[in-house]
């Protein structure tokens, strides 16, 4: 219990660490806000009037205190850009980013775990010598140069999917996927790569272990020894891939949006440091800090839920 504790204690002093620090950062870069919103030959009076709103003319220690409760509480304030509440923002364009990750990590365990497994059983054999050279491709090439790639591909030369743009699944669930499904490959090529490589690697090291000896002895079927006791063991450093992987997907999903006209919040991120937009911004890295300290706390309560046989320090 105690662990779970330090952990919770842990996440809690990291995601406010991580808030001091974006709410830094944010006050040392040059611009005005209020001066964003009114522009270069607004009135003086007006923009002294427009900080006095915006609290800007407060001290730094309690304007962090009022952005840290009136956060809490949901109010993430009000976007220069659209004028409009950076919550109801963030709301519209989260389904985007999160059928993104959730594709790309469906399509990187689907294809990577197989293909991990097929590629050690054949260690040494053809098959798994192209599957090794693919690995070595996924990880040197770029995933907005794997989207440029699958455009011209898949959407230009077989017009099987749609070359940019979004479909919401309430309006066609189909065609949604379709629009999804070429930035979601995009993202996960690398991951593929990624887990192919740890799991093949985990895989061999497994295989000359004495369990694995004295299982086989005992007369115990090859895939009973593999799926049962081999990759159960091998699954823990996978897992640990995964969490960075996530963390990437989050990353990587603002040049891919753009790249595919996607309004997720990749693209919202983008537009917001082109536009100056510091409320809506300073909220955008903050929530991304905030997921990757999340995915992390998982990965590690998940690390025993996969092996019984960790033992977690009380």
């Amino acid at each position: 219990m105690r662990f779970y504790i330090r952990k919770l204690v842990t996440l809690g002093s990291t995601v406010l660490l991580v808030s001091v620090i974006t709410f830094l950062v944010f006050q040392v870069l040059p611009g005005d806000p209020a001066q964003i919103v009114l522009g270069v030959d607004a009135d003086p009076h007006q923009l002294a009037e427009l900080r006095q709103t915006m609290g800007l003319e407060r001290p730094a220690a309690e304007r962090y205190l009022s952005w840290i409760k009136d956060t809490a509480a949901g109010d993430l304030g009000q976007s220069l850009r659209y004028h409009r509440p950076v919550a109801d923002i963030v709301t519209e364009r989260l389904p985007v980013t999160v059928s993104i990750a959730l594709m790309s990590l469906g399509l990187t365990l689907l294809l990577g775990i197989p293909l991990g497994i097929y590629i050690a059983r054949k260690d040494g054999k053809l098959p798994a010598l192209l599957l090794s050279a693919f690995t070595q491709l996924g990880l040197a090439v770029p995933s907005f140069w794997l989207a440029f790639i699958l455009i011209l591909v898949f959407s230009v030369t077989f017009r099987w999917f749609p070359t940019y743009g979004y479909i919401p699944w309430s309006q066609n669930p189909v065609r949604a996927l379709q629009s999804l499904f070429l930035p979601s490959l995009a993202l996960a090529i690398p991951g593929i790569a990624v887990v192919i490589r740890y799991l093949r690697n985990t895989l061999l090291d497994q295989f000359r272990m004495d369990y694995v000896r004295t299982a086989r002895s005992k007369g115990l079927q090859e895939k009973i020894v593999l799926y049962r006791h081999i990759l159960r063991n091998s699954l823990i450093p996978v897992l640990t891939i995964v969490g960075l992987l996530i963390a990437d997907t989050l990353g990587g999903s603002i040049v891919v949006e753009n790249v595919f006209a996607l309004p997720g919040l990749g693209n919202l991120l983008i537009t917001s440091i082109g536009t100056r937009d510091l409320p809506l911004l300073q909220t955008m890295v903050l929530y991304i800090a905030v997921i990757v300290v999340c995915i992390n706390f998982v990965v590690d309560m998940l690390y025993r839920v996969i092996d019984p046989r960790i033992r977690l320090k009380r």
